[in-house]
């Protein structure tokens, strides 16, 4: 890990970590660690990099070792290969780096499509993962079962980009800029609302072609392998054995029986865990930038409870 903080992170979001570069098999992570303490990994969502962590990572630091990688392809973090690039992939790679930097065992909370890659994490290296914390998502398998014309119109990003061929990425090359913060706009009820730093770390990312191309091979894996892993894990009975804390926005969940209110973001997840602990908070999609003292308020306990997990 180079300790270089001059260049750690873009626009200086996070002052005092140090500049995250762990190359593993397939993949070249970019990002920033700091702090002491035991380890927690911070996977940030789409359409965004490890910017999105500002307002966390410095505060988990004071008693963490944090973790927080771009995910690969996204933001700075390159792809070695051309795939496959699901969840299953991502984590393998993950777990390298956590142990190349001296990690066996770790914590891990992700937001979007951070969650996804971190559940994955969960079930297939329990041994690696003590604690895990979903911001925001219902596993991908629940999320197909439940879809509808309201999700449609809400997320249409998830049917786009899992068509085949280059049509997705030809239509973002048009305007990326528009895409991005029409995107932005949607998730957070307001661009405005969100650093502007950490707006413009996400518009040089998505620039660049080849970010643009990893998210969309990101959610043509949700069409693919990502929901056979979980349908496997269903048929077999494979559930996560790690505490589980699950923190939704107070927005429009799909799950089953979810829209008449009998059932919680929360209680989907005991499908796939036994311990599991729930808490809403009242913002926009985008909990770490929009409601930060909130997921920490929720974050410090559990991970202090679970730290021998």
């Amino acid at each position: 890990m180079n300790t270089d903080t001059s260049h750690s992170s873009p626009h200086r979001l996070f002052d005092g970590f140090a500049r995250l570069d762990h190359t593993t098999s397939r993949t070249r992570f970019s990002g920033v660690a700091g702090g002491k303490g035991p380890p927690v990994l911070l996977l940030h969502g789409y359409p965004q990099s490890h910017a999105c962590w500002h307002a966390v990572a410095p505060i988990l630091a004071t008693r963490h070792t944090v973790i927080v990688p771009d995910l690969p392809g996204y933001g700075n973090s390159q792809m070695l290969d051309a795939g496959p690039w699901d969840k299953r992939s991502v984590g393998i790679e993950l777990v390298a780096m956590m142990r190349a930097l001296g990690h066996e065992r770790f914590a891990v909370i992700g937001h979007d499509r951070g969650a996804r890659v971190g559940y994955r994490l969960a079930l297939d290296h329990p041994d690696h993962v003590r604690a895990y914390a979903a911001l925001a998502v219902v596993p991908t398998l629940d999320v197909w079962a439940a879809v509808d014309w309201r999700f449609a119109m809400g997320a249409f990003h998830w049917f786009l980009f899992a068509q085949p061929g280059d049509l997705p990425e030809r239509l973002l090359a048009s305007d990326p800029d528009a895409f991005l913060d029409a995107t932005l706009e949607q998730m957070a009820g307001g661009i405005h609302k969100l650093h502007p730093a950490a707006v413009i770390a996400y518009r040089d990312a998505f620039r660049k072609a080849s970010v643009r191309h990893a998210m969309i091979e990101d959610y043509r894996a949700a069409n693919g392998p990502d929901v056979e892993h979980d349908l496997a894990d269903r048929a077999a009975g494979r559930s996560i054995a790690c505490p589980v804390l699950v923190l939704w926005a107070a927005e429009r969940l799909v799950a089953e029986g979810m829209e008449s209110g009998t059932l919680t973001a929360a209680e989907v997840w005991r499908r796939w865990a036994d311990d599991v602990r729930g808490v809403e908070i009242n913002c926009g999609h985008l909990l770490p930038e929009q409601a930060p003292d909130a997921v920490l308020d929720a974050l410090t306990p559990f991970l202090e409870a679970t730290e021998f997990a």
